[in-house]
């Protein structure tokens, strides 16, 4: 890549950032009442504040308008919205769906060895669900989020659709996923600081939970790019998004974060990142065609 071509692309990536951080950030600042924490607002109000997950993409779209990129559906430096099942591409729309159910399930379990006050075999009554239907949760969350997987889209169709292409195309990719993790973390920082993704009941909140989710957020995003770059589409990462958002758990029916506080945090929280990272040591091992191991993707 030539200088000229290189300064482009860093042109493109700094204008995204500014507009996918800059326009959520001031949606949230507007629609969040002050002082108000996310389990306080009623569920209406918190779809609504949800609608910030959109910006991303639209982001996307408009450093795309803005700089005459083209708005290509597939191929390099595409909107990659396009979907082929050829050459055995299905393989990873198939692995999206069922991956968040994998690690999901495998973390409660770790976090149930680590710190067994967790577990209360009548916490699915709190949460209004027959034991009948728990059971039934992974397929429900799988087939909710697969058709949901237009929300995640929302984010999706800018991490993975354009910040990670450019950071790849900056720098090497072990720097770009751990970068791009990073700053996938730091945008969900607004919500973190009103107890979104880790609750309010921590030592060090809102800084830890902050800290925490850049580290779940690179681990998670090493999966998702590789699932875009391997199926040449973002569709796969929006899948395992939404599904992975839809908490697709048996055991989630068991576990009563109430019941070991800080405890219960760390050892969800570990556990889950644990998961995930025993997911991403074995998709990465995946040989190639020549039989070789994917280069450089962790």
């Amino acid at each position: 890549m030539n200088d000229q071509k290189l300064l482009q692309e860093k042109k493109r990536l700094f204008l995204y950032l500014f507009f996918s951080f800059g326009i959520t950030f001031a949606w949230f600042f507007a629609v969040i009442p002050k002082k108000t924490m996310w389990d306080d607002m009623t569920s209406g109000m918190q779809s609504f504040t949800a609608l910030g997950m959109c910006f991303p993409f639209l982001s996307h779209i408009l450093v795309r308008w803005l700089t005459k990129e083209g708005f290509a559906m597939t191929g390099e430096d595409s909107l990659m919205l396009g979907i082929s099942f050829r050459d055995k591409k299905w393989i990873w729309f198939l692995a999206a769906t069922f991956l968040p159910w994998i690690y999901t399930e495998t973390g409660n379990l770790l976090s149930l060895l680590l710190c067994r006050q967790l577990y209360d075999p009548k916490y699915y009554l709190t949460l209004e669900i027959d034991q009948k239907f728990l059971y039934l949760m992974p397929v429900n969350a799988i087939v909710t989020g697969t058709i949901g997987s237009f929300a995640a889209l929302g984010e999706e169709g800018g991490w993975r659709g354009y910040m990670m292409p450019k950071l790849c195309k900056l720098m090497s990719r072990k720097k770009a996923l751990f970068l791009g993790g990073i700053l996938w973390g730091l945008w969900h920082a607004p919500l973190t600081c009103i107890g979104h993704n880790f609750g309010t009941d921590y030592p060090g909140f809102p800084y830890v939970g902050i800290v925490a989710m850049c580290i779940s957020c690179i681990l998670l995003g090493i999966l998702l790019t590789f699932l875009t770059q391997k199926s040449g589409s973002i569709w796969p990462a929006a899948i395992l998004h939404a599904v992975n958002n839809a908490g697709p758990s048996i055991l989630n029916g068991y576990i009563n974060p109430d019941q070991a506080g800080v405890n219960g945090w760390i050892a969800g929280w570990s556990g889950y990142m644990t998961a995930i990272l025993l997911v991403l040591l074995v998709v990465l091992m995946i040989p190639k065609k020549k039989g070789k191991r994917i280069e450089e993707m962790a």
